[in-house]
């Protein structure tokens, strides 16, 4: 990984990440599919310096997320992450 390239944490995703998810995604639990890593989106590296969005793991900065926001399409690709877990008691008008 380039030294020189600054990043921002998951959450400078959640604009746009809301044009796809209804939820949160920076509340998600995410895991690495290369190291393993569980951790909130919240706390990914975000690169902006590319056409779109790419998310990487904080501690073996495998890419998590692909994003990119053509005219009228989305190419979203995740497959970096084993999965990604939202929970719905923690979004905006769940029910208790």
């Amino acid at each position: 990984m380039n030294a020189s390239m600054n990043y921002l944490d998951g959450n400078a995703a959640a604009g746009e990440l809301s044009t796809i998810f209804a939820m949160d995604v920076t509340t998600a639990e995410g895991q690495c599919g290369n190291c393993g890593a569980k951790q909130r989106f919240a706390d990914v590296h975000l690169y902006l310096q590319c056409p779109g969005l790419v998310a990487r793991c904080p501690l073996c900065e495998h890419v998590l997320l692909r994003l990119v926001n053509v005219q009228d399409r989305i190419f979203l690709d995740l497959r970096g992450m084993t999965h990604l877990i939202f929970n719905t008691r923690q979004q905006p008008g769940a029910s208790s």
